[in-house]
């Protein structure tokens, strides 16, 4: 089969591309003929060594679609011919979805309703299932005001219409440019906020009346944590599933005189139940064909390293998927 693959961590130039042997599908599994493989900026860290290699040789990328081609023991032979998202395939795992197939539990191939095309199913399970998690964790927020940062991303684009579709009163995101500021407010913002030319928590307590967010949906908590303070309403949570630099600060006095808490999570570690919930909820909405996806740009599975650096680079607002 045609796969991309690393041997050693550093820039774009170490991913190869080439011919690799098709596995099979162990007890308990599912081999998925993928279509296509989204590019998502832990792909391009991990490769420059955010995490020591766990394998002398690593197949990128956790999220892809495509159709089930054979089932290992103990999976019923109804999946094969399904249509599939997938989640996790590089997690923990040599193999993940940038090659023509990949084998994996059957749990981490989820049905794709049949009018979602594969492009969107590579968004997935990164993007839409860490922003779903942002939302619905420590009791949602419903009738909440909510700030998402980086709005025109590719997890902040599914937030906004996530806290939406969960009943919130008020998105608020956060962005750079006009282009991203249209980019969502198209899906669901009632007002953005420019980082680099405002005041950030002065124009979000105007936007509230005074009152701050319930809840900070957030990309970089070493930017944002010092800022907390000034944006959350009393007892206010920031959903935490990013960070730039190393070190993220606050003062402790308006911190603790605001009441306010931090939930931190990765998406790839959600416990059972968290995961189960929120591909629920997913699935349900994209059966009723509620979720607007942001495909960037496309590019051959052979274009993989261009793919990586287009990502690092913040070239595209949206989603980057390779065709398989």
């Amino acid at each position: 089969m045609k796969a991309v693959w690393y041997d050693r961590n550093g820039g774009s130039e170490v991913l190869q591309y080439g011919e690799l042997p098709t596995p099979s599908p162990g007890p308990g599994e599912v081999l998925v003929r993928l279509a296509t493989s989204g590019v998502n900026p832990s792909d391009w860290k991990t490769r420059r060594g955010s995490r020591p290699m766990a394998f002398p040789r690593v197949v990128p990328h956790s999220d892809g679609a495509g159709t089930i081609e054979a089932v290992g023991e103990g999976v019923d032979r109804a999946r094969i011919g399904e249509r599939v998202w997938i989640w996790n395939g590089q997690w923990k795992r040599a193999f993940g979805t940038a090659a023509e197939y990949i084998a994996l539990p059957a749990i981490q191939a989820v049905p794709l309703p049949e009018h979602v095309p594969f492009d969107a199913g590579a968004c997935l399970g990164i993007p839409a299932l860490t922003a779903l998690q942002a939302v619905l964790t420590d009791g949602g927020v419903t009738g909440q005001a909510v700030l998402v940062t980086g709005g025109a991303g590719s997890v902040g684009h599914y937030a906004i219409q996530f806290a939406r579709l969960l009943g919130a009163a008020q998105v608020i995101a956060t962005v750079s440019s006009e282009e991203k500021a249209a980019h969502a407010l198209s899906a669901g913002a009632d007002a953005t906020v420019n980082y680099r030319s405002e005041d950030v928590p002065e124009r979000v307590r105007a936007l509230t009346r005074g009152a701050g967010v319930q809840r900070v949906v957030d990309v970089d908590l070493s930017s944002t944590a010092a800022l907390l303070p000034g944006l959350l309403a009393h007892g206010g949570i920031c959903a935490a599933y990013g960070s730039n630099g190393p070190d993220a600060t606050m003062l402790f006095g308006p911190a603790i005189m605001r009441g306010i808490a931090i939930r931190w999570f990765i998406v790839y570690e959600l416990t059972p139940a968290q995961r189960s919930l929120a591909v629920e909820t997913l699935q349900a909405w994209l059966r009723a064909d509620l979720v607007r996806h942001a495909i960037a740009a496309r590019a051959p599975l052979a274009d993989c390293a261009r793919a990586h650096d287009a990502v690092e680079g913040g070239r595209h607002i949206g989603n980057v998927v390779l065709d398989c």
